[in-house]
This record gives C-alpha cells, sequence and structure tokens, in this order.
C-alpha cells in the first residue's frame, strides 16, 4: 500500500507517519512486524522505528517480547468512549443554528433518538417577539413526530425495526397499516425532507431534514416548527427548506460523518 494521500498546507512528517502506522494496524487487525508495516505503508524500516517507539511509549500501540510484532492496545478505544456523541453534536451544531435563527426568524432545534423516543438536544431560538420554545431534554413519539419519522426513516434496518417492535400502535396495526408507515418512511429518506403539520399544536408546520449520512452511526435531526403569527413576517418555504438543507450539510461536514 502506497502513501499516496494528498499533502497538506502544513505537513507535521511524523504525526502522519504515525497516523498512517494507527490507521494501518486498525486496518490489518492482526500483530505486524516492522518490516511488514513499513512495506504495507511503503516506506523504509528506519523510516518508522522511532515512530513505533513513541507510539509504543505512549500506550497505543503494544509490542509482543517474544515475535516483536505490533498491535493496537485500546487507548483509542477508551478515549472514544469519552466522547458523548450528543455533547459533539451540540457544541458542532449550535452556532450554525443560532445562525439559522436568525436568519430566519424562527427557532430551529436538533433532535437524536433515545431508549425508543426522540429526544431534543439543543434549540437555537429565534430573536421575534413571539416563537415557539420546545425545551432540550424533551421526548416525543418517534414514528409520529416529523424528526421522529426523519431518524426512523434514516436508521438502518435494525434500528428501524426495533424501534417500531417498541411501538405499541404499530404492534397493534394490521399488514397493510405497517405497509403504509414503512412506504412512507422509504418516501421520506428518498425525499431527504419531511414537511408536515406539527402533531401536538395546531397552526404550526413542521419541516425536518437529515444531520449525517443515512444509516450512519450518528445521525439526528434538524427541524423548524413555524408559528403564524401577524408579528414576524411570513416566511418563505422554499427559502426555509434551502437554508434547513444547507446548515444540516454543514453541520454534517463539521462532524465528519
Amino acid at each position: 500500500m502506497q502513501n499516496d494521500k494528498p499533502a497538506t498546507k502544513y505537513a507535521v512528517p511524523a504525526l502522519d507517519k504515525g497516523l498512517d502506522i494507527l490507521e494501518y494496524l486498525a486496518a490489518q487487525g492482526i500483530p505486524r512486524s516492522q518490516s511488514e508495516i513499513a512495506q504495507g505503508l511503503g516506506r523504509s524500516p528506519n523510516e518508522i522505528f522511532r515512530v513505533l517507539v513513541g507510539l509504543e511509549a505512549r500506550g497505543y500501540l503494544l509490542r509482543d517480547d517474544t515475535s516483536g510484532r505490533y498491535r493496537m492496545s485500546f487507548k483509542l478505544y477508551n478515549l472514544s468512549r469519552s466522547i458523548s456523541p450528543i455533547d459533539q453534536m451540540r457544541q458542532c451544531a449550535l452556532p450554525y443554528m443560532e445562525d439559522l435563527a436568525v436568519k430566519i426568524g424562527q427557532s430551529c432545534y436538533l433532535c437524536m433518538l433515545y431508549q425508543s423516543q426522540t429526544m431534543v438536544i439543543v434549540q437555537a431560538r429565534s430573536h421575534s417577539p413571539i416563537f415557539l420554545n420546545i425545551t432540550e431534554g424533551s421526548l416525543f413519539p418517534t414514528r409520529t413526530s416529523t424528526s421522529g419519522k426523519m431518524l426512523l426513516a434514516n436508521s438502518n434496518d435494525a434500528v428501524r425495526d426495533m424501534l417500531l417492535e417498541h411501538d405499541a400502535e404499530f404492534s397493534a396495526f394490521n399488514a397493510q397499516q405497517r405497509k403504509d408507515v414503512l412506504s412512507e418512511l422509504v418516501e421520506i429518506k428518498n425525499s431527504g425532507i419531511l414537511q408536515q403539520h406539527n402533531a401536538l399544536i395546531d397552526g404550526v408546520t413542521d419541516v425536518a431534514v437529515l444531520v449525517g449520512e443515512p444509516e450512519g452511526q450518528v445521525i439526528a435531526s434538524l427541524a423548524v416548527s413555524s408559528l403564524n403569527s401577524h408579528l414576524s413576517k411570513p416566511l418563505d418555504q422554499a427559502s426555509l427548506l434551502t437554508q434547513l438543507s444547507a446548515t444540516a450539510k454543514i453541520i454534517t461536514l463539521q462532524l465528519g460523518c
């Protein structure tokens, strides 16, 4: 495997070698010797010797005393467990959501799945005199709420089926009703946008888009609930959809999803 990654503006050769080694060993899944790693990276053994020693000293690699082969430790795994997907999503999304709320004059909120329900994890409030306030931490039914449908439609098959199994009303549906629900979810996934009247509040229209990639490990729903008011200017739906989708795309890129 040749090291053909694009050059960065500020190259750090030792760091690049270290990351190449970690990525290579993670992909291999079995211990490799210094010469095998060097060959796999298209480098000479001398080029990576000091980097291997450094990674071992910091606990990222373990070296077998008998064979001299290196393998990944659990240090990266333990580091990843210390990062909360919800906290990461909140920190990344909030600045862009606040910018969106100012542009459209409406509050927007971000939801993720939580214990078979849909939870609001962060809200950016509108500066308009009258706006909807959806409390962070609020839980909504996944199958019927706008954000919940977006998340359900874009979950992988195993997660989707598990969530529907925990839905008592869905379990009581006949075969045709279940088929209709699944067909709607497919349409939502293909469209990438869901717009519907709010199931709980009259006079409110919801629109939601996906943050992340369909069937990804970390997905969220970015949504706006438009409240009709004489104190706020009418909301152009085409502009709203464009700006909402653009914001979701920026957040997705920032998360590296």
